[in-house]
């Protein structure tokens, strides 16, 4: 018997989000997601939920409609904003021209609610990155980067994932070359994955981004870009005095 699907409202998502609460795994999630005062992910709520059971009940909402992802990304509930922005990632895989764009301009001016790493993470690529074009977009990354909001910044990093997948590696090296600057650890690592990533496309490409910017880049950053780089190339890299 296949189990019937519900009609996709805000109040229908977060009955079915509320009803598998797991109180121990919240106490867990709000300490691992940083949710302490002055913690980048200060005040959040979590229900406890673990991401295959997000993911399944979304799949029971086959249409979320944009209105509905706008309300959940208002919700202070996490697991309610990751439900939105996974919507919205199938919503612009299915979509048409119109919608991709309704989806993508949404996701944008609603940025600051995709607030925390595992949402920009899980968003980003399927929605930034697939809407800008591999080696284009310049002007639209370049000013999420600047901005003042640590979660539009994430944005703009790991969105060039799905140009890496595609072989465009430009903007990846271009905004990395930004990070060093940054004050947040959440960037640092963000850059170093992307330029790892990079790297398993073409070392050579990574070997040269690293001896224009080793000596400027934050530790972490250095040692998520050369991760899977040889081990006597990982430790040349590491004896790469730190630029003051």
């Amino acid at each position: 018997m296949t189990q019937r699907r519900r009609p996709a409202t805000a109040r229908a998502v977060l009955r079915e989000l509320r009803r598998l609460r797991d109180p121990a795994q919240a106490v867990i999630l709000q300490r691992f997601f940083k949710t302490g005062p002055g913690e980048y992910g200060e005040g959040d709520v979590f229900w406890g939920l673990k991401v295959p059971q997000i993911r399944a009940v979304l799949a029971r909402f086959p249409n979320v409609p944009l209105p509905v992802a706008g309300d959940l990304l208002d919700s202070p509930v996490h697991e309610a904003r990751f439900f939105a922005v996974i919507a919205l990632v199938r919503g612009y895989a299915l979509g048409g021209a119109a919608e991709r764009k309704a989806i993508f301009n949404l996701y944008l001016a609603r940025a600051e609610r995709v607030n925390n790493w595992d949402l920009v993470d899980a968003s980003a690529p399927g929605i930034v990155g697939r809407h800008l074009p591999p080696g284009g977009g310049r002007r639209v990354l370049a000013r999420l980067a600047a901005s003042g909001c640590l979660w539009r910044r994430r944005i703009a990093m790991v969105a060039t994932l799905e140009h890496i997948r595609q072989g465009e590696l430009s903007n990846t090296f271009r905004l990395a070359e930004r990070i060093p600057a940054d004050p947040e650890d959440l960037m640092h690592k963000a850059a170093g994955w992307m330029l790892r990533e990079a790297g398993k496309r073409d070392a050579a490409a990574l070997e040269a981004f690293l001896e224009r910017q080793a000596g400027r880049m934050p530790r972490t950053m250095l040692r998520y870009a050369i991760e899977r780089l040889p081990p006597a190339r990982r430790r040349a890299w590491l004896a790469v005095p730190r630029q003051t």
